[in-house]
């Protein structure tokens, strides 16, 4: 107990005296020549019992503020991670972090795992400038209120005047909607809440780089990096690759999307495709090119409640843990009423709410097929969590072995609605519902492979150029356009000059930001399991399999959910399928898809660059 006292007193007890003044030395801390190791089970211990006690109270407040948006609930929003903030950057647990890491040789490794991310943790929160970090987390809060609250209205070339429109209604109208002018009108109306999040976005990336230098880190992009094991210019190396590697399947795909498109619309094939013309708002997957596919019509006779319940189903039949009741009593699931009497944050996420039992999810689900995808990948976040919530698992690494692990786990498993075995079993399809296999495949590429470039592309450079080459915001949106037109050969509509901030109205960007790499890093993991699993395990064909009921299949991926983040990423990649990170069980399972869209686009111009 002597050195629990001696942690309070060093720590200012983390919330009444945030950012105590400089640590003592290492004598002074050890003034009885206790054993190293034992030293560092202790600062631990006690390290873990708090960081889970603040960070329970940050993630209730922070639902809270999610699910109702209002002044009070993001005040206290801010409280609460100002004081998590104030425990995992205090100079004292920073310098005995540094102390402890610095004789790493002579530590189990479970220890200096949990001394690293420790580490980790005070980089994004430094006490020694309590100033600029209590700053950040204010305008984290506020950002987030403004980018949940917001009120989007169209104005279609019919409409006297704007009236109020949702999301999902936008999205609707994305995908379904065959006329070009109120198309244009609604992508311009999803663009709205760029120019009020400028202002923020631009504060938010000077106090992030403030942070992250302060701890010895080239930026905040470089600093999210490092969660992967990797500095800034390793990751958009990596990134970079990726696309590469992916580019010629996409030039296919985007020379049969543009000529499909225009055919659709009636117009002249384009160089690049108008963003207006395809169906989600940033054009990260292409939803409603394979007429003959359109799954919406098989959820109408499906409720949302369904969506959900089927989605929790099938990851229990897996062998995963069942989930506690607390999910259903505290999720926030379903779209709010038109007439209802508060906001909330519209994109899906899950929430570890206390590193334990109380985990949830806040959605807005309708029934349609891309809600029942949706719905598995967030259950597939939740099974995850409560696979890592043990005692084996310290608190402080209660996480996904890497931020792109987390979403490999959540896409592997939202990989069944993408087969037909599974979506006839669970009644979606008929028995009878037999599509052609390379248009099937076709659908899946328009989600999957499209989502590549715009993730390890768009988003990559664009963050990397925010905060490490400190792009100045009078380039923001010319920046973010190059970057669309080299990446995924799209253009906007209409000019968008720098009164816009179009990268802004993209939620990570404000709320998960500078590591949008890691869904392209989890795509690639996806695929890599995937593969091994329908043939090492299921002995089935990978692009008809159905992994539900398969213990075995959920068995093998519990070994990899199990550990959370004590182990290192790359490892348990290897380990699992025997190879190292790559793209090519990506490539191998679009291969007849890439030699069927090369007889498609037989005597045409693939590439969409002007100098070939």
């Amino acid at each position: 107990m002597k050195l629990w006292a001696v942690f309070l007193a060093n720590l200012g007890l983390a919330l009444s005296l945030p950012f105590a003044g400089a640590a003592p030395s290492t004598t002074q801390n050890n003034p009885m020549n206790i054993p190293l190791e034992a030293r560092v089970r202790e600062f631990l211990e006690m390290y873990n019992r708090l960081y889970q006690r603040l960070a329970t109270v940050a993630g209730q407040a922070n639902w809270q503020a999610s699910t109702d948006v209002t002044a009070e609930h993001t005040g206290q929003r801010i409280g609460a991670e100002q004081a998590q903030a104030a425990f995992v950057g205090n100079p004292y647990i920073i310098e005995r972090t540094r102390e402890f890491l610095a004789q790493r040789n002579q530590l189990d490794p479970l220890l200096v795992r949990q001394l690293e991310r420790i580490r980790l943790n005070a980089a994004a929160c430094p006490g020694s400038i309590p100033d600029v970090v209590s700053a950040r987390v204010a305008a984290e809060a506020r950002q987030s209120a403004i980018l949940d609250s917001f009120e989007f209205k169209l104005q279609r070339p019919s409409d006297n005047s704007p009236r109020p429109i949702s999301v999902n209604e936008i999205d609707r109208l994305l995908r379904e909607s065959r006329n070009l002018e109120e198309r244009r009108a609604v992508w311009e109306t999803s663009k709205q809440s760029g120019p009020a999040l400028k202002p923020g976005l631009i504060q938010l990336r000077d106090l992030r780089n403030r942070v992250a230098r302060e701890m010895g880190f080239s930026s905040f992009f470089d600093l999210q990096a490092a969660e992967f094991g990797m500095s800034a210019k390793e990751m958009r190396q990596l990134t970079a690759d990726l696309v590469q590697q992916m580019r010629p399947l996409y030039e296919q795909l985007h020379c049969w999307a543009r000529h499909t498109l225009a055919q659709r619309f009636q117009q002249p094939v384009p160089r690049l495709i108008p963003a207006h013309w395809i169906g989600n708002r940033w054009s990260q997957e292409w939803p409603g090119l394979v007429e003959s596919l359109d799954m919406d019509p098989f959820f109408k006779d499906k409720t949302p409640e369904w969506i959900v319940r089927q989605a929790v189903q099938y990851g229990e039949s897996l062998g995963f843990p069942k989930l506690p009741p607390g999910f259903w009593q505290l999720s926030d699931l379903y779209e709010l009423p038109q007439n209802a009497t508060r906001k909330k944050n519209t994109h899906a996420s899950a929430w570890h709410v206390d590193l334990d039992q109380d985990v949830r999810s806040l959605m807005s689900v309708r029934p349609d097929y891309s809600w029942f995808v949706t719905a598995h990948h967030e259950l597939g976040h939740v099974f995850y969590q409560l696979a890592y919530s043990t005692p084996e698992v310290p608190p402080v690494l209660r996480t996904g072995a890497s931020p792109a692990f987390h979403e490999a786990m959540a896409e592997t498993l939202a990989m069944s609605p993408n087969q037909l075995p599974y979506l006839r079993q669970v009644g979606v399809l008929p028995p009878d519902f037999k599509p052609d296999a390379n248009l099937w495949l076709l659908n899946v590429a328009l989600d999957h492979v499209v989502f590549i470039p715009w993730s390890a592309g768009v988003m990559a450079a664009w963050e990397y150029d925010l905060y490490e080459g400190n792009l100045p915001p009078d380039q923001f949106n010319r920046r973010w356009w190059q970057y669309v037109a080299q990446f995924q050969g799209i253009e906007p509509p209409s000019p968008r000059g720098e009164e816009f901030c179009d990268a802004a109205t993209k939620t990570h960007i404000n709320d998960d930001p500078a590591q949008y790499y890691k869904y392209a890093i989890a795509s690639i993991i996806r695929y890599q399991l995937h593969m091994h699993i329908a043939r090492k395990i299921l002995k089935q064909d990978p692009h008809n399999c159905n992994y539900y009921g398969r213990r075995d299949a959920g068995e093998f991926l519990l070994k990899i959910m199990r550990p959370g983040a004590t182990r290192d990423w790359r490892q348990l990649v290897r380990e699992a399928t025997g190879e190292e990170l790559s793209a090519r069980p990506m490539l191998e399972y679009f291969e007849p898809l890439l030699d069927w869209l090369k007889k498609q686009n037989q005597g045409r111009q693939t590439s969409w660059e002007r100098n070939n």
